[in-house]
């Protein structure tokens, strides 16, 4: 019969522990034998590691310490949130969840093993890694009533420390990941959640994205015309909670009134001239997924005041009926507009832009993106060859140079136009300056930029781009750029370089 850890654990053992799990390089091992720890450290009898896939659709039982053994079966469940699991509620909320007493009449806990004893206490505490994206979910689980919350701030360090190590043992293999989590069949999100792009105000756009997958607040997306607000809003829904339900595009300025106002809402048989059947709206069509309003700033004030209704109340009325019904809609609007301009015009509901404004997330222009320039180049040159059915395209130095001095005022959405027109007229297999049309900018647009940071942002992007090419082999680049290899790392470091971030 198992018993229990003693109430004391000797900082000497621990040590020891870490220097026989140090020299190991399997990286189940290591999992596993974390996961003894940790359920030594909780005075526990079960302790178990879920990772969360590359898709965000699975937790898999990646270890497991149960009763002084180690092993598992290999399982794993869904990450959506659905009638009450625990695990799910916890990765969803993103906050620890600690139950005690544990009534396993009241709680779901079909993840927990069959002991002899019933579970009596629970801690579960959702990891995240260095990004601060939650990748896993650490359970410990015991047959008494104890206050396991007490030490949630240890442990959470020790789950993220296996997390992390077992990803650099991973890497020391040249794998990627296939003892934490096997691959999914569906649509993979990757660190940019589908979207290209490294520089700072990406990474900084990734981060905030990473806070509400889980959470189902409204969003709002600003930004200029053609920075990507509809694939951001694709990447929240692809990569959150509700990707398995329906995703509703409609762009509120394509509408006159009347007709959005029965799109969005619906109506009933004999609402009006030629309704001659009952029509489902797009709230009804998205029910249990994300309505994505473009350009809310165009909505009409008489529709705005239907849409707070639907966010205060989550209800829908259709045009012709006398009755409401609820809905579970996530919304995600986007405009390009200063809507707090509009509120002063009083073109715009106050109310209705502080309830949609919960989480705001603002686009970057491309013109301050600029060491993503070349590589979204690239994406679409190679995705228009493909199209096409023709070999890829080879890219002069001149063409990278004239792109990556350009001020690109209609963002990546005129970039790519640029780049497939280019291939269209490319008959030499290589893109030169004259293939793109690019025009010249307002002196506004050309004054927000001196001479020598137009200079140094042609510069970096050439150097990026030729580190890329030659595979982050810094000799080489410098040999194709015609300079001494201290000349290259000099410059390198004076336009912060990182070869990490090639």
């Amino acid at each position: 019969m198992f018993v229990e850890p003693p109430s004391t654990f000797d900082p000497r053992s621990l040590l020891e522990r870490f220097a026989e799990l140090a020299w190991n390089t399997d990286t189940n091992a290591w999992l596993n034998g974390l996961t003894e720890l940790v359920a030594q450290l909780a005075h526990c009898s079960l302790a178990q590691l879920y990772v969360l896939d590359a898709t965000h659709t699975r937790l898999t039982l990646s270890a497991e310490w149960l009763e002084g053994t180690r092993g598992h079966e290999a399982t794993s469940v869904p990450s959506d949130y659905r009638d009450e699991q625990l695990l799910q509620y916890c990765l969803s909320q993103n906050q620890q969840l600690s139950i005690a007493p544990l009534d396993a009449s009241l709680h779901q806990t079909s993840f927990l093993p069959e002991t002899s004893r019933p579970w009596r206490s629970l801690l579960c505490l959702p990891l995240q890694d260095a990004e601060g994206h939650t990748a896993g979910l650490l359970v410990v689980a015991s047959n008494t009533h104890q206050d396991l919350a007490a030490d949630s701030a240890t442990l959470s360090n020790l789950g993220r420390f296996a997390l992390g190590q077992a990803k650099l043992l991973n890497r020391l293999r040249d794998t990627r990941q296939p003892d934490l989590a096997p691959a999914a069949s569906t649509r993979p999100c990757a660190s940019g959640y589908g979207l290209i792009g490294d520089s700072p105000r990406m990474r900084a756009v990734y981060g905030l994205i990473s806070k509400v997958l889980h959470n189902p607040v409204s969003v709002m997306l600003t930004g200029e015309t053609g920075t990507g607000k509809e694939l951001v809003a694709r990447a929240v829904h692809d990569c959150g909670s509700r990707r398995s339900q329906a995703f509703i595009v409609q762009n509120c300025a394509a509408l006159p009134e009347h007709l959005l106002e029965s799109e969005l809402f619906g109506y009933r048989k004999g609402a009006f001239t030629g309704a001659d059947r009952d029509h489902e709206g797009l709230f009804d069509a998205a029910n249990g997924g994300t309505l994505f309003l473009d350009e809310i700033g165009d909505m009409p004030l008489t529709l705005q005041a239907k849409l707070l209704r639907v966010l205060q109340e989550g209800e829908v009325r259709p045009l012709g009926s006398t009755r409401t019904h609820k809905v579970d809609v996530r919304i995600v609007a986007a405009t390009h507009q200063d809507l707090h301009k509009r509120v002063d015009e009083g073109r715009f509901r106050e109310d209705l832009y502080y309830r949609l404004s919960i989480f705001p997330i603002e686009l970057p222009p491309l013109r301050e993106r600029g060491q993503d320039i070349l590589r979204l180049a690239r994406h679409f040159a190679d995705n228009a060859c493909g199209f096409l059915q023709r070999d890829a395209v080879r890219w002069s130095y001149a063409a990278l140079e004239q792109l990556a001095g350009y001020g690109f005022p209609g963002n990546v959405r005129e970039l790519k136009g640029l780049v497939e027109r280019a291939v269209l007229l490319c008959e030499s297999g290589e893109l030169l300056p004259e293939h793109f049309s690019l025009r010249k900018l307002d002196d506004e647009l050309d004054s927000t930029l001196n001479l020598r940071e137009r200079l140094e942002r042609v510069e970096r992007n050439l150097l990026i781009d030729c580190l890329r090419n030659s595979g982050g082999n810094q000799s080489q680049a410098a040999r194709e750029l015609g300079l001494p290899r201290r000349t290259l790392l000099y410059r390198m470091e004076r336009l912060n370089i990182s070869p990490a971030s090639l």
